[in-house]
């Protein structure tokens, strides 16, 4: 089935240029592993070996801090840039967030150290195996089990298990969310509005044990990209803001420790015309033998009726595949997406086809998801733009 308009020329992308996150070395997942091996928490890999251990670690994770985005802005975060050289433990180079590159996933592979298709947060929503509903996994809608969900121990429980002093210090409104219970929790939470006030305090708990391990947060960045894009003044205001954060701690950094900047995933704009914004609502051919549309416009997971899966995959990759990276489950899967394992209860949360953005495209539902459809910045599949975070450095 080819579409009137549609070349014949066409070319899918091959699976094996999708350039997969590099899990196990220097991917989001790895960083919590290796600080608290560092610190001798038992039954964990020091994966990232360019990093030095320390007694008190501190990661400060600024959602929405791509390395491309941040590289790109020099003059509004003058003491970040400053430390791009350092960053991956001197190697002046980024990690990798993993796919898909998006906060809900990206917290919890940072939180527990596992790829998502271990810890079984594949997507901004995917389906329940159990209910066949989309489950939105960052707003944890439908509600469900927060650790039938997502079985494994957090890095921090077992970090303050052994003895760490462990803390997060974050905006109130996160204290008993379940993704920060399944990806976060562990040691004590500590919950502040501004941004000065949580930098003040993950400074004075990084202080508070002889060896620690704390994380803080900071949101604003991704929302103004997501409503006023990447290019905006107000998304320009909020990295100058940023950056003040970040030089506030690190000044007050007690003896022994680092502090760790990094980020979820990186962002990019999306023109607001027919080419960038393709709309599954209203394409019938896309639509075909679809029963639900998840995660989100760069990175979909598309679940097929039962028996259409082979159909489904053909349109795409026909009508999508020189724009997407497009695979079945078991492609996307073998191919190390979603990481070198994926665990059974996970396998059929993700979709019967997968489709990641490689060109400067989005697959929108403007009705079924009218807010994420407007958004300005999106994420979400491997490109460098979206895929690559800093990992900066600086040490008392």
């Amino acid at each position: 089935m080819v579409r009137p308009d549609w070349p014949e020329d066409v070319v899918p992308l091959g699976l094996d240029t999708a350039p997969v996150p590099a899990y196990g070395t220097a991917s989001l997942a790895d960083l919590l592993p290796t600080l608290a091996a560092g610190q001798g928490v038992p039954g964990l890999r020091p994966a990232i070996p360019e990093l030095t251990p320390a007694d008190r670690n501190c990661v400060f994770l600024i959602d929405g801090l791509g390395w491309e985005q941040l590289r790109a802005h020099p003059d509004d975060a003058p003491y970040l840039t400053s430390l791009l050289a350092g960053s991956l433990g001197g190697t002046g180079r980024p990690l990798t967030a993993g796919f898909p590159a998006t906060t809900a996933t990206s917290l919890a592979s940072f939180g527990t150290g596992l790829p998502p298709g271990a810890h079984g947060l594949p997507g901004y929503t995917a389906r329940n195996p159990e209910t066949g509903e989309l489950m939105n996994q960052l707003r944890w809608k439908p509600w469900t089990s927060p650790r039938v969900w997502q079985p494994y121990p957090t890095v921090f429980q077992l970090a303050d298990e052994s003895g760490v002093h462990t803390a997060q210090v974050s905006s109130p409104t996160f204290r008993d969310t379940p993704l920060t219970t399944i990806a976060l929790s562990g040691g004590t939470f500590h919950g502040r509005l501004t941004g000065e006030e949580r930098m003040d305090l993950a400074a004075e708990q990084l202080a508070a044990g002889d060896r620690s391990l704390v994380y803080t947060y900071y949101s604003e960045l991704d929302g103004k990209g997501h409503r006023f894009g990447i290019d905006s003044d107000a998304w320009r205001g909020q990295l100058m803001y940023v950056d003040r954060l970040v030089q506030r701690l690190a000044e007050q950094l007690p003896p022994r420790a680092a502090l760790y900047v990094t980020a979820d995933h990186g962002m990019i704009d999306i023109p607001f015309d027919e080419e960038s914004r393709i709309d599954f609502d209203e394409d019938w051919e896309l639509r075909a033998g679809v029963a639900l549309l998840g995660g989100e416009g760069r990175a979909r997971h598309v679940y097929a009726v039962p028996g259409a899966e082979a159909d489904v995959l053909a349109v795409w990759r026909e009508v999508l595949g020189d724009r997407f990276w497009i695979a079945s489950r078991d492609e996307a899967i073998a191919a190390g997406w979603f990481g070198p394992r994926t665990d059974e209860r996970v396998y059929r949360r993700i979709g019967d086809v997968v489709a990641a953005a490689h060109d400067d495209v989005v697959i929108t539902a403007s009705v079924n998801e009218p807010h994420e459809s407007a958004m300005v910045g999106m994420h979400g599949s491997m490109t460098p733009v979206e895929q690559l975070v800093p990992l900066l450095e600086v040490r008392s």
